[in-house]
């Protein structure tokens, strides 16, 4: 009924990270850009930015293909209280079990899946930059 609702929360925490992130990283890369100091081999990294919009991506796209899909079967209405499930008591403690259930396991599903993505694309990097030393 509303289990988009926990990762859209999330989705909502993670947007505002990626931007704190992303003006932090921006700061600290200004003036090496304006000093013009080229970037090294070891300078290539994966920012956090970069995997944090990962999972912001992952997230949103869920959140929007859920909540489709929910409006598609009459769960959520274009009308006060936009969830049909608040319509009674009965109805709103079983949409609240249904977020603390399937709500909470998608979150952690998309962020577990997000993580092992971080975990391989940085044995990727360090592959790369292994391959680039022996060259060199």
């Amino acid at each position: 009924m509303a289990c988009f609702i926990v990762p859209a929360v999330e989705a909502v925490a993670v947007t505002a990270a990626y931007l704190a992130t992303k003006k932090h990283e921006q700061k600290i890369t200004a003036p090496k850009l304006s000093n013009g100091v080229q970037t090294t081999d070891s300078d290539v990294k994966i920012t956090w930015s970069k995997r944090l919009g990962w999972l912001m991506a992952l997230l949103w796209g869920g959140v929007l293909l859920l909540a489709f899909e929910h409006f598609w079967h009459g769960e959520v209405v274009p009308f006060p209280p936009f969830l049909s499930a608040m319509s009674s008591p009965e109805d709103t403690a079983e949409m609240l079990h249904e977020m603390a259930t399937v709500g909470v396991s998608m979150a952690v599903t998309v962020t577990a899946f997000w993580g092992v993505m971080c975990g391989i694309a940085e044995a990727k990097v360090k592959r790369v930059k292994a391959s680039l030393a022996k060259e060199n």
